[in-house]
């Protein structure tokens, strides 16, 4: 049987998922890992027993085995690693955020029409066991019609620093990180209605408190203290054309007494917590029911989530399933990201175009 020859582009932290994946799957031949640092790259094919390392993606690229990659780099070369990796008739695996800008998604998008080819934006957490069993019951009208989702992502301590706070690599800070995260999972989970209009705010009050000590938090592999030019905070209400709305809040650091992590969403017949724990609420005999599913991972399990996530896209790739994640999925986040920005900026309700 011939496997799928895949090469990742980046060799840093989250590339760790995505090749301990490729490498444990048994229709992937892990071909080629590229980093602007040779010998991260070389380290990466001996860790994982690629075949070769590539220190510039075009030559990589240019390589006529190669069916797949994946873009494990800085936010802000996403889009265009994108486009180059599909007009080289590549299929594309590109981790989240799609782009950092709305424009440079909308490149992407014509891009993936114009060659053919499939991308798929990596929103694992659509991929977690949790979320395709509640997708489930949703499906099939368990909940009703879901009207409201509330999300929360707080760190108390945890700016990474390096790129993560460097906003002209990362494009934005929690929001961009973490926030996409919840704001898709409610999206998807709420069956990606139409969005109406953002009200946003974001805040720049604690930087990134490296003067705390005793608590050890994430950094980093090139974490400076010194540069930190994202937000620490940021909420939205999100509004629909359906009439269902989405409330968030993340940070990176707050004035909290824990980290917090809660998702939830609320339908007509009933309603779900996804994180920090799968608890489904409904309501029988006229009594009020909390139904624990019974599941190996009731919240989300990282590695199960990346494994299921590069399974699809293998999937996928050799024509046996549909994408769950397309690239319009991905222009509509970077929509709603921007427009919270926005809102916040200008201190006014952005309004979508119908």
């Amino acid at each position: 049987m011939t496997k799928l020859k895949v090469a990742v582009i980046g060799a840093g932290s989250i590339s760790d998922a995505h090749l301990t994946s490729y490498m444990e799957h048994p229709e992937v031949e892990l071909y080629a890992i590229v980093d602007m640092n040779e010998e991260r790259a070389q380290a990466a094919v001996q860790k994982y027993g690629a075949k070769v390392a590539f220190k510039d993606y075009r030559d990589m690229l240019a390589d006529p085995q190669i069916d797949a990659v994946s873009i494990c780099t800085w936010n802000n070369s996403h889009g265009m690693l994108s486009i180059a990796a599909l007009e080289a008739g590549k299929h594309v695996l590109c981790e989240k955020p799609l782009c950092t800008t709305v424009e440079e998604a909308l490149r992407v998008e014509e891009a993936v029409r114009r060659s053919g080819k499939l991308l798929q934006v990596g929103f694992v957490r659509r991929y977690g066991t949790n979320a395709q069993v509640l997708r489930r019951f949703i499906d099939a009208g368990e909940l009703g019609e879901i009207y409201y989702a509330k999300a929360s992502y707080l760190r108390r301590l945890g700016n990474p620093g390096g790129w993560f706070s460097d906003k002209e690599r990362s494009g934005g800070g929690p929001l961009f990180d973490i926030g996409i995260h919840v704001i898709d999972l409610c999206w998807y989970l709420m069956g990606r209605p139409k969005v109406k209009s953002v009200s946003g705010n974001t805040y720049t009050k604690l930087g990134n408190r490296s003067n705390i000590k005793n608590l050890t938090f994430y950094q980093a592999a090139d974490y400076d203290a010194s540069k930190n030019d994202v937000e620490d905070m940021a909420n939205a209400l999100i509004r629909f054309e359906n009439g269902a709305s989405l409330m968030v809040d993340v940070s990176f650091t707050l004035h909290a007494k824990k980290n917090e992590f809660a998702v939830k969403i609320f339908g007509e017949q009933g309603g779900a917590e996804i994180e920090p724990e799968f608890t489904i609420m409904s309501e029988k005999h006229d009594t009020i029911l909390n139904i624990t599913p019974q599941i190996d991972h009731p919240s989300f399990d990282f590695m199960e989530g990346f494994r299921n996530e590069i399974d699809y896209f293998v999937q996928v790739c050799l024509g046996r399933k549909e994408l769950i994640s397309p690239v319009e999925d991905g222009v509509e986040l970077t929509k709603i990201l921007c427009a919270i920005y926005e809102s916040s900026e200008k201190g006014t309700e952005i309004h979508f175009n119908k």
